[in-house]
């Protein structure tokens, strides 16, 4: 049975919009509308009419305060970065991690030069798959491979070697929007599986939230009309970490903290030279780790 995150197609729904700004835009997501599902699709659809579209953006913005949407478009734009930087850097290989709606395997540069892992859970993965092959031109695809996991359950390593992923060659490793919804023990067995199965000086890219926003804790501007989402949606935050003791975190799991930064700190730096000025979150971040 085919499963969709509505919390997956909000933020491919933010894609499109971005991608309809043609003109400031931070990134060009052809693929984004095609998971776009019912009054979605509509909106995809609708806000390639320039006005239309940022009528849409103030809207959304306007309704959630903390920034889902700068938020969701600033760490898209950050981690693509970050990939290219890291295929430039050697690496040979991209595995997704949760890969989702994720489309920088088809729409990259720098991701067709080298072999992709698109790793998630099967019932997820049966309708990507199938959107790709109507979507994608085989020219775009050849690279990619499919691996079906649930984290929760299956061994990672195991699947990737199976579908020939080969453990001695730099890797670069994205898990984008998924650390939140897992458990504390899955994500620890998947962190450490990836220092694992990848060779020193592969990267990994990972997106977390700060704990403070996941128990209450944290006193953060907007939370409450996000987190009131997610939960209507039945996908509610279990996990997040402390930004200031993410570097022994990760060094207890054999890996090494090169950067991290929020999503506003992502829009700061993407955002704010195009005159943009949208509010994005301070408790989602994005980090880079690289394994030892």
């Amino acid at each position: 049975m085919e499963t969709r995150s509505r919390s997956a197609e909000h933020v491919a729904l933010f894609r499109a919009l971005e991608t309809a700004r043609r003109h400031d835009r931070l990134f060009d997501d052809p693929y984004a509308a095609a998971f776009l599902h019912g009054s979605y699709r509509a909106v995809g659809v609708l806000a390639r009419i320039p006005a239309v579209g940022r009528r849409v953006d103030r809207y959304i913005d306007s309704h959630y305060p903390a920034g889902p949407r700068g938020s969701a478009v600033a760490r898209t734009r950050l981690i693509d970065d970050l990939v290219d930087a890291a295929v430039r850097d050697g690496a040979t290989q991209l595995v997704l991690l949760g890969a989702g709606y994720d489309s920088r395997a088809y729409r990259l540069p720098s991701a067709a030069a080298v072999t992709a892992f698109e790793v998630d859970h099967p019932a997820t993965q049966a309708a990507k798959r199938r959107l790709v092959q109507a979507r994608v031109r085989p020219e775009r695809r050849g690279h990619v491979r499919f691996v079906p996991v649930d984290l929760e359950h299956d061994d990672l390593a195991a699947a990737l070697a199976a579908a020939g992923f080969a453990p001695g060659r730099t890797t670069v490793l994205v898990w984008e929007g998924v650390t939140n919804y897992l458990t504390a023990a899955v994500v620890d067995r998947t962190l450490r599986d990836v220092a694992r199965v990848a060779p020193s000086g592969s990267r990994l890219v990972f997106t977390y939230v700060d704990r403070g926003a996941v128990d209450g804790s944290g006193d953060f501007d907007g939370l409450e009309e996000w987190v009131a989402v997610l939960r209507r949606g039945g996908e509610p935050w279990r996990f997040g970490l402390v930004p200031g003791e993410v570097p022994e975190y990760l060094a207890e799991r054999g890996l090494r903290l090169e950067e991290d930064l929020s999503t506003r700190d992502a829009a700061d730096r993407y955002l704010a030279p195009l005159g943009r000025n949208e509010t994005a979150a301070q408790f989602y971040r994005v980090a880079q780790a690289e394994v030892l």
